[in-house]
This record gives C-alpha cells, structure tokens and sequence, in this order.
C-alpha cells in the first residue's frame, strides 16, 4: 500500500482516537493490559493509544489512515492486535527512507490512574518503533468528570510524531 513519498528532512503526524468503554477488563493500552473494571470497545482489540499512534505514522508519510490499511469492514482484523497492526506500519519506515525522532503521546481517561503505567507503556512503544525509551513520552489526562471521557463513557489518544529522513 505504501507509495513514494516525496524526501523531507523531517515529516510531523498526528493521530486521535476514541473508543467507548465497556464493562469486564483488562483495559489495554499501548500493548499494556492495565487492570481495571472495563475494556475499550471496537473492531480489533480497540487499543485507543495505538490506533492514534498508526494514524499519526501514517499521516507524517501522507499514507491515509488506519482505516484505509485496516478496515472494520474486513474480518481479518477481528479481535486483532493492535500491536501487530503498528508493526506492519512501522516496517515500512526504512523503506520509504524514515525513522522515528519522537513521539509525544496523551491518553485521556478517567479511570483508572495511569501514572503507574506509562513508564511501561513508554517503553512497549519504543520497543516496536525501534527508538530509545528516552524518545517516546506517554502522559495521562483526566476528564476532570465532564465529557464522555470524564463520565467514563469513552478513552481518547492523542499522538504527535516526528520522523527524521535517514
């Protein structure tokens, strides 16, 4: 799917996603199972932070979003790993002549307390974007109890990434 890109030194993305919660754990989150009383619902295993952190990859190289490389629509991604997902994305960075510089990334949720987990989290990232922990940064927000993230209805992810020509 990929095509050529034109040859930036640097090439900036960002990714949003949102999923709905829904009742029974663990809540997954960056390739993390975090304990807790509900799950993120969708299509494949609705890792929130990164279905944002694909579209973001896939938005600094202007390759359309994960819905393009991965449809809802087609069965093969039911139930699948998101995680596997960002590593058919990620191995296609050399090839059209990228790296990974950094990637900031936000979670939005109201439970439970992530604090505790992006550290973790922080390093599964720069594990499958081939950088070191030190280049990815993963930071938690609260609804402050207003909005769908507040009322718990929802989880969102943001993610800004930088890719450096190499």
């Amino acid at each position: 799917m990929p095509e050529a890109t034109s040859r930036l030194p640097f090439r900036v993305g960002l990714g949003h996603d949102t999923h709905r919660l829904a009742p029974g754990g663990p809540l997954r989150l960056g390739g993390v199972d975090i304990p807790h009383d509900r799950h993120l619902e969708g299509h494949s295993d609705a890792d929130v932070l990164l279905h944002a952190l694909i579209d973001a990859l896939l938005g600094a190289l202007a390759l359309g979003d994960i819905g393009q490389w991965f449809p809802d629509t087609d069965p093969r991604y039911r139930g699948a790993s998101s995680l596997e997902l960002l590593e058919q994305v990620v191995a296609h960075l050399p090839r059209l002549g990228y790296r990974v510089a950094n990637v900031d990334c936000i979670i939005f949720a109201q439970r439970p307390k992530l604090a505790p987990w992006t550290r973790t989290i922080a390093r599964r990232l720069a594990a499958v974007l081939r950088v070191p922990a030190e280049q990815v940064s993963v930071k938690a927000k609260t609804g402050e109890g207003t909005g769908p993230v507040g009322t718990e209805t929802t989880i969102e992810a943001q993610v800004i990434v930088l890719l450096q020509s190499c």
